[in-house]
């Protein structure tokens, strides 16, 4: 009988956890089918909730999303290009000013900034503006210096990594047995035409166009062919020289 009783506690046991196990995957009232990662919507492993609850900065620059209100924070890339950060009277950013075309110039002046969106997963980035807009009670006096990501910070752990990325409107420039290569989650290839995801060769403008490929979702951006390799199979490989989110 005892045995029998026990026996009961550990099914229900196993089937209460097996249940919380799948509520992992959960996101809103969807369920994910694709088991890359059960971390979306985290920054690297520091990651908050992904029902929404705050996300913690785990990598150097991811600190300069938050701080006091007013205030700018400066971050270096790898590559030793500035990217100032804006911060709103809530505390976190609402808008980014880079000095790097990130290796895309048919697309990117220098400088251009980016909106910063927050919600409940988290932020994204919003389409790059070319026109300075109102910077909220920016302060000259209040900036502060955030630490540069190392390759390993920047590098790329999971292919849901890169595509959370890519979903939130990230920037990427990466190299892969010596070549060069840029990505963006959120970008137009003209004024009056909806968002997409772009991947091509960085340099020069004509080595953009001649490269680019266009994309609606970031697993189209995961089959593009980076020399002889499939991008999808090389993701967590290859050298991270910045990714801005």
């Amino acid at each position: 009988m005892d045995y029998e009783r026990s026996s009961w506690r550990y099914m229900n046991y196993e089937r209460g956890f097996q249940k919380e196990d799948l509520e992992s995957f959960k996101i809103g009232v969807s369920f994910y089918t694709n088991y890359d990662t059960i971390e979306p919507f985290r920054i690297g492993k520091g990651g908050g909730s992904v029902y929404g609850g705050e996300i913690k900065p785990s990598k150097p620059e991811d600190e300069r999303f938050w701080g006091a209100p007013g205030e700018t924070k400066y971050t270096y890339t790898a590559k030793g290009e500035l990217i100032e950060t804006l911060i709103g009277p809530d505390g976190k950013a609402y808008l980014e000013i880079h000095h790097t075309d990130h290796g895309f110039p048919k697309y990117h002046e220098v400088p251009h900034q980016h909106s910063i969106i927050w919600d409940q997963s988290g932020f994204h980035f919003g389409k790059e503006q070319t026109t300075k807009c109102f910077l909220y009670g920016r302060d000259t006096n209040m900036a502060t210096w955030v630490g540069t990501n190392s390759l390993e910070d920047n590098r790329f752990k999971t292919i849901s990594d890169f595509k959370q990325c890519m979903r939130r409107g990230g920037e990427v420039q990466f190299e892969w047995n010596g070549m060069l290569y840029c990505c963006f989650g959120c970008i137009s290839p003209a004024a009056d035409a909806a968002l997409k995801m772009v991947i091509c060769q960085a340099g020069s403008v004509e080595v953009n166009t001649r490269t680019e490929k266009w994309c609606d979702t970031a697993d189209e951006i995961l089959e593009y062919m980076v020399g002889g390799d499939r991008l999808r199979d090389v993701i967590t490989q290859v050298k991270v020289w910045e990714r801005t989110i």
